[in-house]
């Protein structure tokens, strides 16, 4: 199952060939090296509509991919503990395959993501925590949804938009000015909900290793020490910002 594309999603958008995606990660590469250099002689750009209208778009596809993900699940009676690959062509399994796309494209879409903290000269954002996590995770999904879109994977697309919709809300939010900052108190467990996130993807892949689960041990095993990265580098970053930053 591993080694062969997924004959529904194969001839895809961005999924038929590896070269799209790896032409785009390479282009969000040449960014984040030769960004800040363009513009260090530009004054910074505010950007409050566009931020705007772009956190609240995230929000609301977000909260779209949540509901197919938990709507399909619920009515292809799927297993939250072992769920093989539907491969086939049912209307449900196209429906989840579908939001298994759109969860990829809505990574590559973030990637925008970085495009305006270097615009707004916020460099010291584009930390190694944030280009790590953006630009693998178009890799991720990629080989995802041209190998295993449903399965398992659903329960991380799932969570992953979940905790989305509140990040990218805090971002709106945000994005409208000093003059929220009061409002913007729960930063810190926004970071713990993302934590959480980790250690349910870490352990759902886990589990599925000790068990009689036909889904690719690959992918289980990629996830979980994937997560296991994540885990490590937001706990830094946590450490950082809310323990030694207060002391």
């Amino acid at each position: 199952v591993f080694c062969f594309p997924d004959p529904r999603t194969d001839p895809w958008p961005l999924v038929y060939s590896p070269v799209p995606v790896t032409l785009i990660f390479s282009s969000y590469l040449l960014v984040v090296a030769l960004g800040p250099s363009c513009m260090r002689r530009r004054r910074r750009l505010q950007l409050r509509a566009p931020l705007l209208a772009y956190n609240l778009a995230m929000v609301a596809l977000s909260s779209y991919m949540f509901y197919e993900f938990l709507v399909t699940s619920v009515l292809a009676n799927y297993s939250y503990l072992c769920q093989p690959v539907d491969y086939s062509r049912s209307e449900l399994g196209m429906r989840m395959a579908r939001v298994c796309w759109w969860f990829f494209f809505s990574k590559v879409i973030e990637l925008l993501d970085t495009v305006f903290l270097i615009l707004r000269k916020k460099q010291e954002q584009v930390t190694f925590l944030h280009v790590y996590h953006h630009g693998s995770m178009v890799f991720n999904w990629w080989s995802g949804v041209k190998y295993v879109p449903g399965g398992q994977a659903f329960f991380i697309g799932m969570l992953n938009s979940f905790v989305h919709m509140f990040m990218y809300g805090y971002y709106a939010l945000a994005s409208l000015g000093p003059r929220m900052r009061r409002h913007l108190w729960w930063k810190r467990y926004l970071t713990i909900l993302q934590l959480c996130q980790f250690v349910a993807v870490a352990a759902h892949s886990s589990y599925n290793l000790f068990t009689e689960c036909s889904f690719p041990d690959g992918f289980n095993i990629a996830v979980f020490l994937y997560s296991l990265s994540l885990l490590a580098l937001f706990l830094h970053f946590y450490y950082g910002t809310y323990v030694r930053g207060k002391q």
